[in-house]
């Protein structure tokens, strides 16, 4: 595969165009079995000269301005700001502030968060599984952003939709012990389990810390293999999609 074969997602929201934004999908990568074929994670089995093709070739695709910040994600509530020399990688959010730097997080079911103000002067973007959406992961990139929350746009990528995604009880009653609102991200099955809805427990989230405008949604990574890795799917042996974001 070359890469004219890329392809990737793109925010319909209302952010200026100098916000740029993409989740990738897995085809027209260098890597394959499991991986197969843009996988763009270091820390998941495949070879490290795959994934570091995989990366040049979606740097090429994208004409990315710099190498993005690939975080060590924890499904934790911790920022990296990419203005600070030496900013730490061990976190599951960045914010960028500056033109030219390249926020990113890996996903193979959790969901990726993109924010940004709509003046098109800062943008984040978030690891967001139920661990850390339950944390509180969305507010730290809000609070990091620094600019009112109603002034902030916000788009969710892929990730595991709810028919697919059940959890047990202990994740409902992590949710609930922030606020009773999160129920309705929940829907108790026969198996007296719970099915979780990403999605909606991420609009309940960003509602309560302000931010109105919402886009994107609606994709399953578990339902739909020939465009995207999924760890439930897969028995935990996948590749990893990003989702991108940078000012230009």
């Amino acid at each position: 595969m070359n890469e004219a074969t890329l392809a990737w997602l793109t925010p319909d929201w209302p952010v200026p165009a100098s916000v740029r934004v993409c989740a990738t999908l897995r085809g027209g990568g260098a890597s394959d079995g499991a991986y197969a074929s843009l996988n763009l994670a270091s820390h998941v089995g495949d070879r490290e000269a795959c994934v570091a093709e995989n990366r040049r070739r979606l740097g090429a695709a994208l004409a990315l301005p710099s190498e993005p910040l690939w975080l060590n994600q924890v499904h934790g509530v911790a920022v990296a700001r990419l203005a600070d020399r030496g900013a730490s990688a061990l976190a599951d959010a960045a914010v960028a502030f500056e033109p030219g730097q390249v926020c990113a997080v890996l996903t193979a079911d959790c969901l990726p968060v993109v924010l940004a103000d709509r003046g098109g002067t800062r943008v984040a973007v978030a690891h967001a599984g139920w661990r850390g959406l339950a944390a509180g992961v969305l507010q730290s990139a809000i609070a990091a952003l620094g600019v009112p929350a109603s002034q902030l746009a916000a788009w969710l990528g892929p990730a595991i939709s709810q028919p697919a995604f059940e959890v047990g009880a202990e994740v409902r009653a992590a949710f609930l012990a922030s606020s009773p609102k999160y129920d309705a991200g929940f829907t108790e099955n026969p198996r007296g389990r719970y099915q979780a809805d990403l999605y909606a427990l991420a609009r309940l989230a960003l509602e309560q810390a302000g931010v109105s405008s919402v886009h994107g949604g609606g994709w399953c990574t578990f339902g739909d293999p020939e465009r995207f890795f999924s760890h439930r799917r897969d028995g935990g042996r996948t590749g990893r999609i990003a989702t991108l974001a940078w000012l230009a």
